[in-house]
């Protein structure tokens, strides 16, 4: 797998801003994190915007960085597309004219992207004849994203896009971020301290903190590592779960989803079958039998699984969270009391009940 490699080490008077790191170029990469952590300045370092007097920066097999041989791209030949929190688009030009500037900026030898793709991609073909003013703060957005892209470029980078947006204007672009995934297969890094955005969108995330990288991996992996907890509220502490429709049972108004071999039932979902939908599990929704349940139970999803790993054990906090295979990684959040009641250790077999299961697809207004 080609990945991203990236090392910077930077000081300012009150901040030391030192990372070392690998991410695939697929998918979405989320760069998470408090204010003040780091996440645009990583950014800058990347594009070349910002110079670390110790930086190495390779993307796949080509050197775009590296200051030890006396190597610096400057971001003109680094083939990135840049969005930033606003818009910046030309006020006095009509859409077309701004996305034309995006897309006359590469020679036509060059071009990956076609300009219609990428307008029907982002559904502006409506908006060309209009200006930037006539639009709302989404849809501006959406067409900044659209410059971005017309330059063709091997790598775009996303710094906080929706932070200016309410939440319905987010609800409203989500769905086109995850499409330039899906669709143009354009490898994105994207900068966000919103759990709630990086949940919905990421394949990676890299997790920031005081200017240095507390955890990284594939998503699912590192918000079920016991390390996660104490780098977010206790309340979003839970496994995440790519899904595909597998059927809808009217007459109950649920909807059955399938992840590998297994399957989960949620609330009715309006979505078709074979479409995919990411879930959330929460710890605290998840509890652990060490034998099949054989009594009736209003919880519809029991699975097996395997203890994969206990955490500390605190005397003077009376929770202590499990890992768990099911699959896919799993989380549950028990009392010690439980534990001890239950004796588990890790590689034991286990049965979960999961007590709901979350949708991650709403933004809060």
């Amino acid at each position: 797998m080609n990945t991203l490699a990236a090392q910077f080490d930077v000081r300012y008077p009150a901040f030391h801003f030192q990372v070392s790191l690998a991410v695939p170029l697929e998918g979405v990469t989320a760069i998470f994190g408090p204010s003040g952590c780091g996440k645009t300045t990583f950014l800058r370092c990347l594009a070349g915007l910002e110079r670390s007097s110790r930086g190495v920066v390779r993307f796949g097999n080509t050197v775009w960085q590296d200051e030890a041989q006396g190597l610096f791209l400057p971001i003109s030949q680094r083939p990135i597309g840049y969005v930033f929190q606003d818009p910046r688009l030309f006020p006095h030009l009509s859409i077309r004219s701004n996305l034309e500037y995006g897309f006359k900026r590469t020679a036509s030898g060059q071009r990956r992207l076609s300009f219609d793709h990428v307008l029907d991609v982002l559904g502006l073909h409506t908006h060309l004849d209009r200006r930037p003013h006539e639009l709302s703060g989404g849809e501006q957005q959406r067409v900044a994203i659209g410059r971005a892209l017309l330059t063709s470029p091997t790598l775009l980078l996303m710094d906080e896009p929706l932070s200016s947006l309410d939440g319905k204007r987010k609800r409203e672009i989500l769905p086109f971020i995850q499409r330039l995934d899906t669709e143009l297969k354009i490898p994105i890094i994207y900068v966000s301290h919103s759990l709630q955005e990086v949940l919905q969108l990421a394949t990676t995330l890299v997790m920031l903190k005081d200017g240095h990288v507390m955890a990284e991996g594939p998503l699912a992996n590192v918000v079920t590592h016991m390390d996660w907890r104490g780098l977010v509220e206790d309340s979003h502490i839970g496994a995440i779960i790519d899904t595909v429709v597998e059927a809808h049972d009217l007459e109950f108004r649920l909807t059955r989803l399938r992840f590998g071999t297994r399957h989960l039932s949620v609330p009715h979902q309006e979505k078709g079958v074979g479409e995919h939908l990411r879930v959330q599990i929460l710890s605290r929704d998840v509890s652990i039998v060490t034998s099949s349940p054989t009594f009736q139970s209003s919880v519809l999803n029991v699975l097996e699984a395997m203890v994969t790993g206990i955490g500390d054990v605190d005397s003077d906090h009376p929770l202590v969270d499990i890992t768990l295979d099911i699959g896919c990684p799993l989380l549950a959040t028990i009392t010690r009391k439980s534990l001890a009641m239950l004796n588990l250790h890790p590689g034991q077999s286990v049965y979960v009940q999961i007590k709901a299961v979350a949708l991650c697809q709403d933004i809060p207004e």
